[in-house]
């Protein structure tokens, strides 16, 4: 795990909930989204509500399409909080932090994340940020996007609590590895409504895009064509995509109103979540090594190696095609 550098973390919701915990974020979860491009899909999304935002994992394209989905908004570079991105593997905590620093209700008295200091759309005032953020927030908030993003990139204490939920891994130091231009490179990006706006916070680009009018109330129909338009543009078909919703924590409301059995669903959710990503701290190289190396030793003396390797062989044939049939389906969509 790398000292001074930022590693790449997991499009998880369970990583995403407990890291912005790690952040003194209070009654925030993430809830992944396996589409929004079907009615049933738009109307979860609003049984989750309130919506902060949402969070996309892409494929990044090498080439740039050349006409932009939305219009980038200059002057809201400076209205919002908006960061450009200077560090690799950054982006999914840049991506949270988009949506979290620009919660009207952190800090009532600061009003310079709208022009004028008038909000036509306040979201809701319960989102506790805690000390660290609002701290970051305050000592960010008048630089200009790229200074922005520098003072993240260097902030030590936001840095080890999104590096504590890499990977255990002995062969590569991710956070240092420079890019080479080959294979897949993957991004996340921010969707939030703002200022009566929905926002793409990208750190990437130069400035917010706006793609359109939008509250909070409808946020999950405005969200709806935008996402299903950058899945149409994949070439691999929509299927290199990660969608998870930042919500209230439901078992916020649920013991406001006594529903025992949301509190105890989520409650289970949470200790899974907990067991998998203390499992994300183990590197289990060894142990993986050493338990092939004998079932590698039993099948061969069995007599029943080259069996079991044609049928793995087989079974992964299988799942290329499955796949390949999944893109051609998503494409016709």
């Amino acid at each position: 795990m790398a000292e001074h550098g930022w590693n790449t973390i997991e499009s998880d919701a369970g990583v995403f909930t407990e890291l912005v915990e790690g952040l003194g974020v209070k009654g925030i979860q993430f809830e992944e989204l396996h589409s929004v491009t079907e009615a049933g899909d738009v109307d979860y999304l609003r049984s989750l509500a309130p919506v902060y935002g949402a969070i996309l994992l892409f494929k990044y394209p090498k080439k740039q399409p050349e006409n932009r989905d939305g219009t980038l908004d200059e002057a809201a570079s400076y209205n919002l909080f908006f960061a450009n991105q200077v560090i690799q593997n950054a982006c999914a905590t840049q991506a949270i932090l988009s949506i979290l620093l620009n919660r009207t209700g952190l800090d009532p008295s600061d009003k310079s994340h709208t022009a004028g200091g008038e909000n036509p759309d306040p979201v809701d005032a319960d989102v506790n940020i805690g000390d660290m953020l609002i701290a970051f927030k305050e000592f960010a908030k008048e630089f200009p996007p790229e200074d922005r993003g520098l003072a993240l990139s260097n902030s030590v204490e936001i840095r080890t609590v999104h590096n504590s939920f890499s990977y255990s891994s002995p062969f590569a130091d991710e956070g240092n590895k420079p890019s080479s231009g080959e294979g897949d490179a993957y991004h996340f990006i921010a969707y939030t409504p703002l200022n009566g706006q929905l926002y793409e916070l990208d750190g990437l680009q130069p400035a917010p895009i706006s793609h359109g009018p939008c509250t909070k109330d409808d946020f999950a129909d405005k969200l709806l064509p935008v996402v299903t338009r950058r899945m149409r543009s994949d070439p691999d078909g929509g299927i290199s995509f990660v969608l998870l919703a930042m919500v209230k924590d439901p078992r916020i409301m649920a013991q406001k109103i006594g529903d025992e059995e949301t509190i105890r669903r989520e409650n289970a959710k949470r200790k899974a979540w907990k067991w998998e990503n203390d499992l994300r701290q183990h590197n289990f190289m060894g142990f993986i090594h050493e338990a092939l190396k004998e079932v590698i030793t039993t099948k061969v003396k069995a007599g029943e190696y080259d069996k079991w390797i044609q049928d793995a062989k087989d079974k992964n044939e299988e799942r290329r095609e499955e796949r390949r049939m999944a893109r051609e389906d998503k494409m016709e969509f």
